[in-house]
């Protein structure tokens, strides 16, 4: 299989869809991978890195005009769109349910387009999501304490606090993998940490490995409006398969909040779970709402390249060598969890999630197969 690489275009957006390594096996397996000049830079990956190990470079148009599969990292872009072509596979991540515009675009094209964010796992796990979640939880922490400086415009509060003086708390939405991961450094900070949930077994997890340190609370209106109006960072840590983030955080609670106060919505690319949040860039992250400090950028982990384009090859390169050695119908076929994956296929919404948030006409994936 032809296997096409473009570069990221995306604000400050450094990942690149395969590391050298994974070109490697795939050429070494009999595949041809073309790379766009430059693509792995922003990931400390040179050009001569990829020609290395088998890869030919190539311009932007080749990139995506001839391969039969495009891999990346984030949703392509209006003009990339118009590159792709009928039948023509398209695996990155995508989070259609909060961009209608990208979702008809790609319908237009015909393509058949695989995100990463819903491959799910018999478990229910979902294994190419998780790595970018553990790191955007991670950064969240790290992001939303720097925001609570003064220099930042934040309240000018150190979250875990000194002796004699009150620590800050944090509340989390979620206590999936980025909630999870959230937590953790939250806690090794040494703030007060909520964390909301409907999973008790979840909250009880969390409350067992924490050894009780943290407040583990089920998530209801009530809960989360006193959480949220008495903490100075947020972080909405929401997600469901393909669908729209739920809207879990008012406006009037955010009014509510402390001037200065942060909120970081994870769930931003799936629409937020806060009534106040919208997508922002790394180049403009922030801006204010009732006093209140909004952080939106939906591709976070792109901050930290070379961590994420490592820890996303490992869990992306299986399901890619799978389509190159059996093509891409016949993978989804076979594999129940990157049949999940398939969002868009020929023109039709094969995933029920984005159908109904989008209010499209759903085809099951099988029907269309068959």
């Amino acid at each position: 299989m032809r296997i096409g690489v473009p570069r990221e275009t995306k604000d400050r957006e450094f990942r690149v869809g395969v590391v050298p390594d994974g070109v490697a096996q795939l050429v070494a397996a009999g595949h041809e991978l073309w790379v766009e000049h430059g693509a792995g830079l922003g990931s400390g990956f040179s050009d001569e890195a990829y020609a290395a190990v088998g890869a030919r470079l190539v311009e932007t148009a080749e990139a995506w005009s001839d391969p039969e599969l495009v891999v990346k990292v984030k949703e392509p872009n209006r003009s990339e769109v118009a590159r792709l072509r009928p039948g023509q596979g398209l695996f990155c991540y995508l989070h259609l349910a909060g961009a209608p515009d990208l979702a008809d675009a790609l319908c237009e094209t015909g393509c058949r387009a695989l995100a990463y964010e819903t491959i799910q796992s018999p478990d229910g796990a979902f294994p190419v999501l998780a790595p970018m979640s553990e790191v955007a939880g991670r950064l969240a922490v790290q992001i939303g304490a720097s925001l609570l400086q003064k220099d930042r415009g934040g309240s000018g509060l150190l979250l875990g606090g000194v002796p004699g003086v009150a620590r800050g708390r944090v509340t989390v939405l979620g206590a999936g993998t980025v909630g999870i991961n959230a937590v953790r450094v939250a806690h090794a900070l040494g703030a007060e940490v909520d964390v909301l949930d409907v999973d008790l077994k979840r909250l009880a997890y969390l409350y067992d490995i924490f050894s009780g340190e943290l407040n583990t609370l089920y998530s209801n209106p009530s809960n989360i409006a006193r959480s949220v109006v008495e903490s100075d960072l947020v972080i909405g840590a929401v997600y469901v398969s393909g669908r729209r983030a739920p809207l879990l955080v008012s406006e009037a609670m955010v009014k509510r909040m402390e001037p200065g106060a942060v909120v970081l919505d994870v769930a931003v690319d799936q629409g937020g779970c806060i009534e106040t949040i919208r997508p922002t860039s790394h180049s403009d992250p922030t801006y204010v709402v009732h006093d209140v400090i909004h952080y939106g950028v939906p591709n976070m982990p792109g901050a930290v390249p070379r961590t994420s384009t490592f820890a996303l090859t490992n869990t992306t390169l299986p399901y890619l060598q799978a389509m190159a050695e059996r093509g891409i119908e016949d993978a989804v076929s076979a594999d129940p969890a990157l049949a999940l994956g398939v969002n868009l296929w020929d023109g039709e919404v094969t995933c029920l999630g984005v159908a109904e948030s989008l209010g499209l006409a759903f085809r099951p994936l099988a029907e269309l197969l068959a």
